[in-house]
């Protein structure tokens, strides 16, 4: 067999994959993220940030400066 794993996006989706794969008796587990909710939220703004051309562009060699 192999194993899969699924990525909701949103409560529903996850509430909704779970009701399939019950639904089908397929055993499953479900973890956690050992991260930070608010820092994984940081995370993502910063990405969307640098995607829209905010934030402070640092060369490498300028990095130790």
């Amino acid at each position: 067999m192999e194993t899969l794993i699924v990525q909701p996006r949103t409560k529903e989706q996850l509430a909704a994959l779970k009701a399939f794969i019950k639904a089908l008796k397929i055993d499953f587990k479900s973890e956690k993220s050992p991260y930070n909710p608010e820092f994984v939220e940081k995370i993502l703004q910063g990405k969307e940030d640098i995607k829209n051309g905010k934030g402070v562009k640092i060369t490498t060699k300028d990095l130790w400066k």
